[in-house]
């Protein structure tokens, strides 16, 4: 079994394999939010956005990570203890 990491997305802990994304985890975070699909930003208008091609071109996967703006969840590994804010946190910010 694949060692495990507990990071902080949105002031939730989350537990995922060592080695997967921040964007990985993140959808482990709100797989079990009905309805919710992976929200990572909220654009200049208030749309709310999240990863479309999964390797940095889009940048629409954009985090705040460790008080980081604009970090990019998909091309980010997971560490343990890191503190991740997402746009569908309540007053999530625009990015």
């Amino acid at each position: 079994m694949a060692e495990r990491i507990e990071l902080e997305i949105d002031g939730r802990l989350v537990a995922v394999p060592a080695g997967s994304t921040v964007a990985a985890a993140i959808a482990c975070a709100m797989a079990d939010t009905e309805g919710s699909g992976v929200i990572t930003r909220r654009s200049v208008t208030g749309d709310l956005r999240g990863p479309l091609c999964g390797m940095g071109v889009c940048q629409e996967c954009r985090v705040t990570i460790d008080g980081r703006a604009h970090r990019l969840a998909c091309q980010t590994l997971s560490a343990a203890g890191m503190r991740v804010e997402t746009a569908a946190a309540e007053g999530g910010a625009r990015t």
